[in-house]
């Protein structure tokens, strides 16, 4: 018996591979400049734009020097009522409110954003990137290739998400994200862009670590309790890593 979602998932998958490597690894290059140089990688989303974001760091296989945004308005907790994501599909459609988020942070000239939206078109995403770009950061986004081309845009700028990439990463989900028909229905069942946008993260993230590597960086890596081969205390040495790097880039 054929799954038809895994085989659809396969497909967009195999696109990524096929289409995107050379974007991905130009990404991958920015980062580990960036990581070399003892400063941060940002990740921002909205969302379930945000649970890409959590499945680069922390996580098994995380690399310190990745540094998660997240705001708590813009993650939705709950389907309607407080934290629900209504509520949230609301504010992050409402221009300016982005900037009152980013300002608790400190960007620096050098740094690298990488920006997640399927769609592209909504106010969070798009201010996110442009704040970054004016701070001097390079600006990687995660989106829709198909959105991109024929969406036209929301935002009073006249902007999409990837106006503003400096990479520009295609996650190869189809323009409704949604793969597997129903017999009767318009609307399709089975979302992609979670699983592409996470499999180029992690695509990002091990490229990263191996140019990281080739350059003599030492890197603290977020470990499974299941590797018995390092000191018990090596988490210890990642959690410390990581708050000295953000503390020292001002955050």
């Amino acid at each position: 018996m054929k799954l038809e979602y895994t085989f659809e998932v396969k497909k967009v998958l195999d696109r990524i591979e096929t289409e995107q490597a050379s974007n991905i690894m130009e990404a991958a290059k920015l980062c580990a400049d960036t990581i070399s140089k003892g400063k941060l990688v940002h990740l921002f989303g909205s969302g379930h734009s945000v649970l890409p974001i959590q499945d680069v760091f922390p996580r098994y296989g995380g690399v310190v020097g990745f540094h998660p945004l997240m705001d708590p308005r813009l993650m939705w907790s709950n389907v309607i009522g407080p934290g629900g994501a209504r509520e949230l599909l609301w504010i992050e459609r409402q221009e300016g409110y982005i900037a009152n988020f980013m300002q608790s942070y400190h960007f620096q000239e050098g740094e690298v954003i990488i920006v997640y939206s399927h769609g592209g078109l909504n106010a969070a995403p798009i201010e996110a990137a442009k704040y970054a770009k004016d701070k001097g950061l390079k600006v990687i986004t995660v989106t829709s290739g198909e959105n991109f081309k024929m969406a036209k845009p929301n935002h009073s700028s006249g902007l999409k998400l990837g106006d503003l990439a400096d990479v520009f990463i295609d996650n190869c989900s189809p323009l409704e994200d949604a793969v597997v028909p129903i017999e009767g229905y318009y609307q399709k069942v089975g979302a992609t862009s979670t699983i592409s946008a996470i499999a180029i993260s992690q695509s990002i993230v091990s490229e990263t670590a191996k140019i990281l590597q080739t350059l003599g960086h030492k890197m603290h890596i977020f470990v499974s309790p299941n590797v018995v081969e390092i000191p018990k205390d090596y988490m210890h040495e990642v959690y410390a890593s990581y708050t000295k790097l953000v503390k020292k880039n001002g955050n």
